[in-house]
């Protein structure tokens, strides 16, 4: 009986914090408005014809789209998934290195890792692109596991 209610007493004091953290945590709004941002600059270099200048490869579908249809070509989602694994990455290290941020970021980190892998994808082929991203999310849950026995 006693063991159930410092369970509740600790599962309430949990939840208090995460209510808190959650009512304070700026660093989410900064991250996904940061994405967004990436996103409408993505997609405004291929309106304005900024990719073709930078002489990325094009995607599969370049040559099989309508002019004006640009957005739908994969390699600008590419870009997309990469920028926003980017930002997620640097999330998850700032809350690493800001106690005032500290939250788990293995979630974070693994979302990362996916969106890298597919803006990376179309560039370096998913034959080289997938393992090393099914490598880096296994070593992290590894490391998770191991630090978190500790």
């Amino acid at each position: 009986m006693a063991d159930k209610q410092v369970g509740e007493k600790d599962e309430k004091e949990m939840q208090k914090h995460d209510e808190k953290v959650e009512e304070r945590d700026v660093l989410s709004t900064v991250v996904w408005a940061l994405i967004l941002i990436w996103a409408g600059v993505a997609f405004l270099a291929v309106n304005q014809g900024w990719l073709e200048q930078l002489n990325l490869p094009q995607g599969l579908f370049h040559d099989l789209l309508p002019r004006g249809l640009d957005v739908f070509e994969p390699s600008v989602w590419s870009l997309i998934a990469l920028g926003a694994g980017v930002i997620l990455l640097l999330e998850a290290v700032v809350r690493l290195l800001v106690p005032a941020f500290r939250r788990h970021v293995v979630g974070t980190l693994i979302v990362s890792a996916v969106f890298i892998g597919i803006g990376l994808g179309n560039w370096f082929g998913w034959n080289l692109i997938w393992p090393l991203v099914l490598i880096a999310v296994g070593i992290g849950v590894l490391i998770n596991g191991l630090v978190l026995k500790k």
